[in-house]
């Protein structure tokens, strides 16, 4: 379900042959409907519910944190680092960039793998699924070392799972789904000393699983949709799911899931 921010290259083509005026345009719906989203689809009442916790306990108490996050999209996530410091995002998209700084967020139009900040700058760094639709994730892990001071963290997440490819995937152009040990390895080519990996939505598995099945088998009869995903769901399965995965982060916090859509990764650089 995320809605991640264009932050390099594009990923694999779609059935039909895009231009750059195209894939502008599908970027600039898909985050309109992801802006749409953001206040009130399940997923995203779940993502604050994972994440948040575990920025707290990165942050320790402090609120005077240098934070930098990579691939920012439309910038609703800098509200959620914002009491652990001062934040500034970056991102590819004209759009989202647009829709963060009519809200006053400190944002910039930059590469991931080519970030304009001095090196070892930052105490924190983020990047919210935006790795599987980088063609290069190993070098942009390896900048956003790069940007933390020693002994800064980067929180990563990442969508998981090849089986749970669907019509999601196709329009955010994904290179690749991951596994713990590809989470793992990808930080550690990076110079950076894991600290957690964790799956998170195992409770949206067996559903996902079950659609995104029949997404795959009926794709060569037709278009993927553009709001695969990301429109709300009516009031009650919305409410019945975001209780689902709030309870289920509840849980995490104390229980390791063995499966999930999306994983975390904590990873920290030597000091």
């Amino acid at each position: 379900m995320p809605a991640p921010g264009l932050s390099t290259v594009e990923g694999p083509a779609l059935s039909h042959v895009e231009g750059p005026a195209d894939v502008e345009e599908r970027y600039a719906d898909l985050l309109e409907l992801a802006e749409r989203a953001h206040a009130d689809h399940f997923w995203y009442h779940g993502f604050r519910s994972f994440v948040g916790p575990v920025l707290a306990d990165v942050a320790d108490r402090r609120t005077n944190l240098r934070i930098i996050d990579c691939g920012c999209g439309t910038g609703h996530n800098l509200e959620l680092l914002a009491p652990l410091g001062r934040v500034v995002g970056f991102d590819l998209t004209p759009g989202g960039l647009a829709r963060a700084r009519a809200r006053g967020e400190p944002v910039a139009r930059a590469d991931i793998t080519r970030a304009p900040f001095r090196s070892e700058s930052f105490d924190l760094a983020t990047s919210f699924d935006v790795m599987q639709c980088l063609e290069d994730d190993r070098e942009a892990v390896r900048e956003i070392g790069r940007l933390l001071k020693p002994g800064g963290a980067a929180v990563i997440t990442m969508a998981a799972l090849e089986a749970l490819r669907g019509d999601h995937s196709d329009w955010w152009r994904e290179f690749r789904r991951y596994t713990p040990s590809m989470a793992r390895t990808l930080a550690e080519q990076a110079g950076l000393r894991v600290e957690r990996v964790q799956f998170l939505f195992a409770s949206l598995v067996p559903p996902m699983l079950a659609v995104r099945t029949v997404q795959r088998i009926v794709r060569p009869l037709r278009r993927p949709r553009l709001d695969a995903d990301i429109a709300v769901p009516s009031p009650p399965i919305n409410t019945l799911l975001t209780w689902a995965v709030r309870a289920e982060a509840a849980i995490a916090r104390r229980v390791s899931m063995p499966f999930g859509s999306s994983l975390l990764l904590v990873a920290r650089k030597a000091k």
